[in-house]
């Protein structure tokens, strides 16, 4: 099938990427291990809008390498999973929970699998974090992934890049926002050939990656066909990384120098099953 051909590429995408991403600036693994209280930047920012996850077993998809793993798990909760499907990240997110004294289980699983791996366990909340459903060619099966992997009275929560955001095309300098991929859902992805990955550190040799775009109309369906009831739906004019050369430093964020109202770069989506 074609679609594995994309997977095969992403994944060694992204394999490669763990271990630039383990021993840079950015994700500071060796910060995470040395303070107990830290948490990562994406995790503190959706801090408020969590509450309290104290005593919960939260579910996090496509994790990464853990950083924001563990940090949930630093806010309290009963226990925590991290999903992902690369084998070198979960290797890598397995030993920071270890150096850093935290129970996290780790799966490894493609996205649309997930409840298999995880043996149809139930979670409180599942946790969706920034830059991770470009990678699904199909957001509706994605939400039907999150509600089977809910119990009843759980809580989806995700941040992600806007819809817009993404149809922007990113190299101008002239700071006019020009759409230039789909805003839709697309049965073919758009490919991506890029030598860097978006820390610090060295070029990379698998550099081609294949991301699909969801509308955000398309999203919120998705979750409401799935059976969840979505409480929250909020639209951020700032950002965690520079997705345009012009754009300028907000405490920990990127916005817009001028015009923040003109478009949208984050969302997030709050949603719970009722039944």
């Amino acid at each position: 099938m074609q679609l594995d051909n994309f997977r095969r590429a992403n994944l060694l995408n992204w394999d490669e990427r763990v271990g630039i991403h383990a021993i840079s600036k950015d994700y500071d693994l060796a910060g995470f291990v040395a303070d107990s209280t830290r948490l990562s930047n994406v995790v503190r920012y959706d801090r408020a809008r969590l509450g309290d996850i104290a005593g919960l077993d939260v579910l996090h998809l496509q994790c990464h390498i853990g950083t924001d793993t563990l940090s949930l798990a630093r806010l309290g909760a009963r226990s925590v999973t991290g999903l992902d499907f690369s084998p070198a990240a979960l290797a890598t997110a397995r030993s920071l929970a270890a150096q850093a004294g935290a129970r996290i289980a780790y799966v490894e699983s493609e996205l649309y699998s997930a409840p298999a791996a995880l043996q149809d366990a139930r979670f409180d909340l599942v946790y969706t974090g920034v830059g991770a459903i470009n990678w699904l060619p199909d957001i509706r099966a994605w939400a039907r992934v999150v509600a089977t992997s809910l119990r009843p009275g759980g809580r989806l929560f995700i941040r992600d890049g806007h819809p817009m955001l993404y149809t922007l095309d990113q190299q101008r300098t002239d700071q006019l926002l020009v759409v230039a991929q789909p805003y839709f859902e697309q049965p073919q992805p758009q490919r991506w050939e890029e030598a860097h990955t978006y820390t610090d550190g060295v070029a990379l040799h698998n550099r081609v990656n294949f991301e699909w775009s969801h509308g955000l109309g398309e999203i919120v369906q998705a979750v409401i066909d799935a059976g969840l009831v979505v409480t929250q739906l909020i639209e951020h004019t700032e950002m965690p990384w520079r997705a345009f050369p012009w754009m300028v430093a907000a405490g920990e964020d990127w916005i817009l120098p001028s015009g923040r109202e003109r478009v949208p770069l984050m969302f997030t989506l709050i949603a719970t099953r009722s039944n």
